[in-house]
């Protein structure tokens, strides 16, 4: 076990990646809390059943402070300090391909406020006790788009551009508080909720992406554990932060 005992917080944890990510960190040993506006609790139980960790499920929604802010409460109530967090609640693969000048108003709003600004508040709630503390690991999950852009998802990758953006900075102002804050960039990954939810987005993506890939398969979100647990063990060490680490098989190279 590479997280025994630590205190982890995966936003959108009930499903899809964010369900993975919190599975293998419950397989490290770790204490996981499962923050999702979507029912987490049977995942929860069945993580905690198969352990060597744990995991919990909070009712959250991200996009809202008041929500945040009860769920860094009720975590640091119980466990004393918060080791790492996961940045992975988004908007993504409910959003059909739309031209940008048909993005109405409302729902570019709606793409950044559980993307961005729910990023940037539980950065701004969890992060004053990692700092208190002198040690925590923030890992924002961006995307492989925002490097290339995607037509028809300019909602979306802009506000996963941003996350990049956010990542630097942040880096910066946690630094002197022995703080971590870096960012993991999926390639295009056949999630359970992407593969059911959105079929014209999967149809049209897939085949592209696998074939301007190095490694010519499709990428899975088990692809991504390996990655995550380094980020958030100390295999990271206490000097990587403000980078951003692509996983994509090779589509990009950085």
């Amino acid at each position: 076990m590479r997280l025994p005992g630590r205190t982890i917080i995966v936003t959108g944890g009930a499903a899809g990646i964010g369900a993975t990510y919190a599975a293998g960190l419950v397989r490290e040993g770790a204490v996981v809390y499962i923050a999702d506006v979507a029912d987490g609790t049977s995942i929860a139980a069945e993580l905690t059943s198969g352990g060597p960790g744990s995991a919990v499920f909070a009712r959250t929604d991200v996009g809202d402070e008041e929500s945040v802010r009860a769920l860094v409460s009720t975590v640091v109530g119980d466990r004393g300090r918060i080791d790492v967090l996961v940045n992975n609640a988004a908007l993504f693969a409910a959003l059909p391909p739309v031209s940008y000048d048909q993005i109405s108003l409302d729902l570019w709003d709606r793409v950044m406020r559980v993307n961005l600004a729910g990023t940037f508040l539980m950065c701004k709630h969890v992060g004053p006790h990692m700092a208190a503390q002198k040690s925590g690991r923030i890992i924002n999950i961006g995307s492989g788009t925002s490097l290339k852009g995607h037509p028809g998802m300019l909602h979306y990758v802009s506000s996963k551009g941003a996350i990049t953006a956010l990542t630097r900075t942040l880096a910066r102002e946690l630094g002197a508080h022995n703080v971590c804050v870096n960012t993991l960039s999926p390639g295009f990954t056949l999630s359970d909720t992407l593969v059911s939810g959105n079929p014209g987005l999967v149809e049209a993506a897939k085949a592209p992406s696998v074939a301007t890939r190095s490694v010519h398969r499709d990428m899975h979100p088990a692809d991504l554990l390996g990655p995550l647990v380094f980020l958030a063990s100390e295999e990271s060490g206490s000097f990587i932060t403000g980078q951003t680490l692509l996983v994509d098989g090779g589509q990009l190279n950085t």
